[in-house]
């Protein structure tokens, strides 16, 4: 566990980003030039509760104490570098997941696409509305959710996947499963993405394929597991903790010679979180930035809008799902997985379109 940790902080965008780059008063993040920060916020661990922060310009590092210093540097240097592709996929915007629930009792889609054309039309309607990647999830993992047998997920979601292989080759389909032979059949049919909301602790067997088919994959966190992991989850920090599990997992793959360049990092909003953690992480989200990979958040439809909203709250959550995605964006996270794709690609155009317009 490390003592210190660097969020980049005080974004610029568009034009303004580049010349600042340029005249070597900011930096990019993460290799876009279209967004650039000139101060960091350096966190200390504490033994217990949220840890201490304090904010520093670029130019007064230098001035920080050597422990400090050489911990900050190192941060930096992968906080600045260009993310490499993944199938394609190019980090230098942002880029929208579809979220495609093959199930009878997901949260909120629930049997909506458990049918194969129903399934097949909607991930047409997704791709046709902006989504870069398609997400095919068997196995709801919902708060209170039971696990299903390998058979029974796999019999759900192997026609829609060689289906869309077919018809959108070009499209990358991700896989959203915790089972390693689920993982292992999904390979073999094409898919391109593996999606463990386990964050690989739920079947030992799901690294070694991933490893041997050289696939890349969607590190998530989770505290417990669907059916327990609402049940009052604690934290030291919820933002720390989340990067030192991230962290400790990335050295595993890099030992185990996997390429680090192949992973993409997703906190894991709603999965064992309440919602002081879940703002906590939304608020500093940035910090994840010098861990060196792509950043991915799921806030779609997700309950700690309804906490927040109350009286407000609508059955398809779209107002507090964008509020979160451009919260995002505006600190450089790179991929979104939604259900409405259509109203959140809208969103984040807009969103675009105004913060790079000098």
């Amino acid at each position: 566990m490390r003592k210190y940790y660097t969020r980049p902080c005080n974004f610029y965008y568009g034009n303004y980003a580049k010349k600042l780059i340029n005249k070597k008063k900011a930096f990019p993040l993460a290799g876009n030039p279209n967004i650039a920060f000139d101060q960091v916020e350096i966190f200390q661990r504490k033994k217990k509760g949220i840890a201490q922060s304090n904010i520093y310009s670029i130019a007064s590092i230098k001035v920080l104490p050597k422990e400090i210093k050489s911990t900050i540097k190192s941060d930096l240097k992968k906080i600045t570098s260009k993310r490499k592709d993944i199938c394609g996929v190019k980090f230098d915007g942002p880029h929208i997941i579809g979220v495609l629930n093959v199930t009878p009792d997901s949260f909120s889609d629930g049997g909506l696409f458990f049918d194969g054309s129903k399934a097949y039309d909607q991930a047409n309607l997704m791709i046709n509305n902006g989504a870069t990647i398609i997400d095919i999830g068997g196995e709801s993992t919902r708060p209170g959710s039971k696990i299903i047998n390998d058979k029974d997920e796999w019999d759900r979601i192997k026609n829609i996947i060689i289906k869309l292989k077919e018809n959108f080759s070009t499209t990358p389909l991700s896989l959203d499963t915790r089972k390693s032979q689920v993982m292992k059949k999904g390979i073999e049919c094409g898919v391109n993405i593996i999606n463990d909301v386990s964050g690989l602790n739920f079947d030992k067997k799901s690294f070694d394929i991933i490893k041997s088919k050289n696939i890349p994959f969607i590190l998530h966190h989770m505290q417990g597991t669907p059916d327990t992991m609402q049940k009052n989850p604690k934290y030291d920090d919820a933002l720390l903790d989340i990067y030192d599990f991230f962290e400790e997992k990335i050295n595993f793959c890099i030992k185990k010679n996997f390429k680090k360049e192949f992973i993409v990092i997703d906190p894991g909003i709603g999965f064992g979180k309440n919602l002081e953690h879940n703002l906590r992480i939304m608020s500093k989200i940035s910090t994840f930035h010098s861990l060196g990979c792509p950043i991915l958040i799921g806030t779609s439809r997700k309950r700690f809008i309804e906490h927040i909203v109350t009286k407000f709250d609508t059955s398809d959550r779209t107002g507090g799902t964008l509020a979160s995605v451009l919260c995002g964006l505006s600190q450089g996270v790179q991929l979104f997985r939604v259900h409405n794709v259509k109203e959140i690609n809208q969103g984040i155009l807009v969103f675009n379109k105004i913060i790079n317009t000098n």
